[in-house]
This record gives structure tokens, sequence and C-alpha cells, in this order.
């Protein structure tokens, strides 16, 4: 009878189509979660062969478990004081083997990072089509956000298909002589992850312990890690976060401190001895997303951020000069500070002055989605891989 079982395993394993589903850091654990789960119930149809990078060590197993994601191949490719293009060498050594082993029909990648970039060369060098979650961002800067505008712009040239959050992304792709039949507009799998975070009712003992302390406070809840932010700016940023801080005895800030001793240094030479101001680990999705369903206020340069605030309804000052998701702004959630720190400073002052009172946001409809984009993405992966029987 256990020879029967495994055999019929086998016969739907080998009916199936395979395809590669990579990731390596946080954003794209969660964007691509909602898109295992629909997955799941296709299995007959769609093997999902889930690969993990390693690019993202130790802050992203907590996400993979939170998920309950089960990998397949860890390629372990991050190493001490790597840069971007030796995590790249490493990734596509470890990636050229594993798809020729595999021989999938399919190689399905998200964003814009160094695992994402790997993921499309590896594919396209094996002649394996690449689909793309997540395409046609563009800020318009090749230096900003860095590396990452670049990485995306590479991938739309080696990805086959390509999954468009917005009519934005969707235009941008045509004009930049995408064909119309290869594009599919399925909003951004983030908007279901954070739909499924906020309907567990279940709060970690830490985020109920920074929710009691701050809840006499206007939370203002800071995230700041990008590249391009470090060093000055980072500095800069704080400084104007801190003398807000000072003048407003009824604002206290939340600052979950990214890992990066280029974040974590600052963070505590120019914050960590203010009352009102709590350095916070960096929190687990479950924690984060209520964190800021709670908050006053929003100072970030997340990316995913601003794709999460609209359904919040929480204002978010943008802490770049340019945007990929303008969508955000348009839509009046959103504000850029650009690259004037004093600019931040002013921006603090007039939300306050205009919104003394809220210490909440209303949910809100979100340009990115509803939250059916995986349902959406697996829909068009199905009539791919049929046409390509």
């Amino acid at each position: 009878m256990r020879f029967l079982l495994l055999f019929a395993e086998e016969v739907v394993r080998s009916a199936a189509k395979t395809v590669v589903i990579l990731f390596g850091t946080r954003p794209e654990v969660i964007k691509l979660a909602p898109i295992l789960e629909a997955l799941s119930d296709h299995r007959q149809a769609v093997r999902a062969l889930v690969v993990c990078s390693g690019q993202h060590t130790d802050l992203v197993r907590p996400f993979i478990d939170l998920f309950r994601i089960a990998v397949d191949h860890d390629l372990n490719v991050m190493q001490p004081g790597q840069t971007p293009a030796q995590v790249l060498a490493r990734a596509l050594s470890a990636l050229d083997p594993l798809l020729a082993r595999e021989r999938p029909e399919l190689v399905l990648v998200q964003g814009d990072t160094t695992t994402a970039l790997a993921g499309a060369l590896a594919g396209f060098q094996r002649q394996i089509p690449v689909a793309h979650v997540e395409a046609g961002l563009r800020s318009g800067d090749s230096s900003s956000p860095f590396p990452e505008e670049m990485n995306r712009r590479l991938i739309t040239r080696l990805a086959r298909y390509h999954f468009a959050a917005t009519e934005d992304n969707r235009a941008t792709l045509l004009a930049e002589g995408v064909p119309a039949e290869a594009i599919f507009l399925t909003g951004n799998p983030v908007v279901d992850a954070l739909h499924t975070i906020l309907r567990r009712e279940t709060r970690s003992p830490l985020l109920r312990e920074i929710l009691e302390q701050s809840r006499p406070y206007k939370r203002l809840v800071l995230t700041t890690h990008r590249r391009e932010n470090l060093g000055a700016p980072m500095h800069e940023n704080l400084r104007q976060v801190r003398r807000f801080v000072e003048t407003h005895p009824d604002v206290m800030v939340l600052f979950p401190v990214h890992l990066n001793p280029g974040v974590r240094g600052p963070a505590k030479d120019i914050l960590s001895d203010h009352p009102r101001i709590l350095l916070l680990p960096p929190l687990e999705y479950g924690d984060f997303i209520p964190l800021l369903a709670n908050a006053w206020l929003i100072v970030s340069d997340s990316g995913g951020v601003q794709e999460e605030a609209p359904t919040l309804g929480t204002p978010l000052l943008v802490l770049r000069r340019t945007t990929e998701r303008p969508e955000a702004v348009r839509c009046g959630i959103a504000r850029l500070v650009g690259d004037h720190p004093e600019a931040l400073g002013a921006l603090l002052e007039e939300h306050y002055r205009s919104d003394p009172g809220k210490v909440q946001g209303q949910p809100g409809v979100n340009p990115f989605g509803q939250g059916d984009s995986a349902v959406r993405i697996v829909a068009a992966l199905q009539s791919i891989l049929h046409a390509h029987a």
C-alpha cells in the first residue's frame, strides 16, 4: 500500500508543471507568501519549488515561519561584508546547477533585489521563461533607490511575463516596448499579506507592551534603512525627528531599528537617551502592521510601507526625493520629503498643525490592490503554463 501511495504521489508530481519561486529578503517573503498559499490549492497542476537565496539571513527566517513556508532549497549565499556584486555572483553560481537539475517550466521572481536579478539572469541563461511580480515600477532615477531601480529595469528586459500592480506600472511597461499580451494587471500581493495579518487578532507581548507604553501619545512610527539615506542624510533626518519630539510633549517615536550598523550607530548616538523615543528591535510582520495601523504618522523610506499605508489609512512622510509608487502620493496618504532634512522638520510641523488630535488612521482604498492579487497571479500562471503545455 505504501508503495502505491508513493507511486501515486510521483505520478501527480510528474504531471504538474514546476515553477521555481525565488526569494531572499523580507519583502520578497511577504509578497510571495500569498502566492504560495494560493498555489497550494493547485498542487496537481503546479509544483511550487521554493528557493531561498539567503540574502537576508537571520532577518528572513521569522517571516518564513510566520507565513508557514516550506523552503525546498536554501542557497545560503550571504557572507559577511559582501558587496551586491558578490551576492549576485554567488546566487548565480548556486542557481544555475539547481535549474539544470530541476528543469522548471518557469522561474518566478519578485521586486528589485539582488536575488530577483540573479533569478532572472539564471532563468534567461538557461532559456527558462521568467515571470516578474511587481513589474513596471520606476522612480526615473537610476541612483534612487540604488541599486534597486536599475535591478528592476534589467529584470524587465530579462523577463517574459510581467505581473503589474497598477495601471501606471502597465503603462510604463508598454512604453518600454513590452508586448501587451505579456503584461497581467494583478495588484500587489503585499495587500493580500496585510489583510491576512489584520485578520489575526493575536498580538505578541512585545507589541502589547509597546502600545500600552505609547497609549497616551501620538505615535510616530519611524523606519529608515535605504542605502541612499545612510551617512549624513541619516544623521540629519534623525536630528530633525529628535527636535520635533523635544518640542511636542504629546508625541512619542517608535523606531524599529534595522540591523545595519549604518542605521544602528546613528540611532543610538542621536536618539537613545530621550524618554519619548523607543528604539525597538526589528519587528515581526505580525507586530509591525498593527503598529502602523495604530500610528498617528509614519516616517519611512520603505517601498513596502508606501504600499501598506493606503489600506491602513495612516499618513506617511516618505524619506526619498523620488518614488516609484506615485499612486500613494496621488491618493493623498503619502508626501515626499525630498533630500533636504529641513523639509522633514517643516512637514512634521505642518502635519502636527493640520491634524493635532488624530491618533489612528482610518482604513481606505488601496491603489495597489484589494487583497486578491495572489489569486490573479496564480490564474495568470496557470494560463501561461497551459499555453505552453
